[in-house]
């Protein structure tokens, strides 16, 4: 197994995407890790993943719908297709992090639970507190498995700039949840 390094992106963003993936993957295969998990909102680093990760089962998790428009889905249906064609699952469900402790903070204009763990797992960086958030809604889901070694993978905005080994938790154990590695994120969560 050996001891790893975590990998400092001097920006975040998308521009880190592919070296994140490769990073992920060489971490998989070393620790012989079998499922990713990966937020991509319209699909493009689902796809990208979909490639790097051949052999690997890859969970592909969406924004919610209506997450930013009433009724939408962010990732439109021919690119959902596609990657279920390429045996990729993807998932959409409310976010652990932001569903109705969300709804109350925008009518009653107070924060919940929820959403102060959010701000919590922030000051890692962005792609942190969201790698937490798909982990714990695929486990929720049955995708993965609360006593297995998963790597997760999450971004600031749009494609992927964070990597971390985890043993997920259900909602209701989130604090269960194992962070084992931070296989890369970047080194400012405001840059």
């Amino acid at each position: 197994m050996g001891i790893s390094e975590t990998y400092y992106f001097e920006k975040k963003g998308a521009i880190n995407t592919e070296k994140t993936l490769e990073l992920a993957r060489k971490r998989a295969d070393e620790l012989g890790i079998k499922k990713v998990v990966v937020a991509s909102n319209t699909g493009k680093t689902g796809l990208m993943a979909a490639e790097v990760f051949k052999g690997l089962r890859v969970i592909v998790v969406t924004h919610s719908t209506g997450f930013g428009r009433d009724n939408e889905q962010e990732m439109k249906d021919d690119v959902r297709k596609r990657l279920e064609g390429m045996g990729v699952c993807v998932y959409t469900g409310t976010h652990a992090f932001g569903g109705i402790g969300r709804a109350v903070r925008k009518k009653l204009n107070t924060y919940q639970v929820d959403e102060i763990i959010a701000y919590a797992l922030r000051i890692v960086c962005e792609g942190f507190k969201v790698a937490c958030e798909i982990s714990v809604m695929t486990a929720d889901a049955g995708l993965v498995r609360t006593d297995e070694e998963i790597i997760s993978i999450a971004g600031s905005g749009r494609g992927a700039d964070t990597a971390v080994v985890l043993r997920p938790a259900h909602a209701q154990t989130f604090f269960d949840m194992e962070i084992l590695e931070i296989i890369c994120k970047p080194r400012s969560r405001t840059k």
